[in-house]
């Protein structure tokens, strides 16, 4: 899942949350992510094209990250460091759902040990997180839109310290090298696409902000058209900036000390993150999450996410019906996986939760 941490522009980077999964094997197949213009919106049905490679194939939701990756591992790097390069694109041609001030969620397979490792780098709440820190003065809640704008919902981040762990595990590259793509697109610019402009017309509450304002809108307040060359030279400072510092300096000294303050100050529900916060930001490696599934064993990201643990127990509740007799789409298959699908959800929003605070039945909510 991708979500929304907060709409705020630090440094000209976005404050928002990337989740993402890969293995040991990231590829080179490129065309069918630089062809196609957007992909597809969630919730829509749409049949994919066939691709088959036979080395390496990496996927990802732009095709300026797609070269990227593919052009870190024409250079001898691993699928760590192609994923790192991409996603620092991301930064820039996807800020809506992928940022350096969230976090994210992290699952490598190293193709030599046959080990899965998990890593946990989403946000957290600052020290100062109360219970009622969302609702109004007379204690009724806001609109999730409300609550979610602002300072007031953005936690320490956590992706580059997760990235920059990870790196150290299973990094070739120097971590400077995996920059390069995204500092060279920052400073010659890239075209705003069809989808990106889209979801900037959508998001109404990014003119609230200077720095998005003026980032995403022309002077008369319109979204900027598509084909809009867009540049960021502040971003292509602070990538320079981690290149040769490393991920620390983001979390320690003028970087963490602005995110702060903008945060304190931010004219839309200001928020209570401190540099302190940011500075005791650690990431973590988790136990993966993972299923037989009619003779395949299917694997995903365990708590605090909650998205491994429900696709596997829809999969393990299907695996007691005979699927392959009925029809897709048809009545009774569309039934099943309604069911199995209602049952997960609920003890998603049951069970599921931060394992560092709760205990989280994982094995019973897995039982086949």
């Amino acid at each position: 899942m991708m979500v929304a941490a907060a709409v705020i522009l630090l440094r000209s980077w976005s404050i928002y949350i990337l989740c993402f999964t890969f293995s040991g094997i990231v590829g080179i197949g490129v065309a069918s992510a630089v062809e196609r213009e957007a992909p597809e919106p969630a919730g829509e049905h749409a049949s994919q094209r066939l691709v088959k490679e036979g080395q390496d194939l990496i996927a990802v939701a732009n095709g300026h990250a797609a070269v990227a990756g593919a052009s870190v591992l024409r250079a001898g790097g691993s699928a760590l460091d192609a994923a790192i390069a991409a996603q620092l694109v991301l930064n820039l041609v996807e800020p809506q759902s992928s940022g350096m001030g969230g976090g994210a969620f992290l699952l490598y397979f190293d193709s030599t040990s046959r080990e899965l490792i998990s890593y946990d780098g989403r946000e957290t709440a600052p020290a100062s997180a109360q219970p009622d820190m969302f609702l109004h003065s007379d204690g009724t809640a806001p609109t999730y839109l409300a609550a979610l704008v602002g300072g007031n919902s953005v936690g320490a981040p956590g992706l580059l310290r997760m990235l920059s762990l990870a790196h150290k595990n299973h990094g070739r590259l120097s971590w400077a090298r995996l920059f390069t793509p995204a500092i060279d697109i920052a400073d010659s610019g890239f075209a705003i696409s069809p989808r990106l402009h889209t979801l900037i017309a959508k998001v109404p509450t990014l003119n609230q902000f200077e720095n998005t304002a003026n980032y995403f809108f022309t002077p008369d307040g319109f979204p900027k058209a598509v084909g809009t060359k867009l540049t960021n030279e502040s971003f292509a400072q602070t990538l320079r900036e981690l290149a040769v510092g490393g991920a620390e300096i983001f979390y320690r000294g003028p970087i963490a000390q602005d995110i702060a303050e903008t945060v304190a100050l931010a004219g839309v529900n200001p928020g209570g993150l401190t540099a302190l916060d940011i500075a005791d930001y650690r990431p973590f490696v988790r136990p993966p999450v993972c299923l037989d599934y009619r003779g395949f064993l299917v694997c995903g990201m365990g708590p605090p996410s909650s998205g491994g643990i429900a696709v596997l127990q829809i999969l393990g509740l299907l695996s007691n019906f005979d699927l392959g007799s009925m029809k897709p789409w048809s009545a009774d298959a569309a039934h099943l996986f309604l069911e199995a699908s209602r049952l997960a959800f609920a003890d998603r929003s049951r069970y599921v939760a931060d394992p560092d605070f709760v205990r989280v039945p994982v094995n019973g909510l897995l039982d086949q």
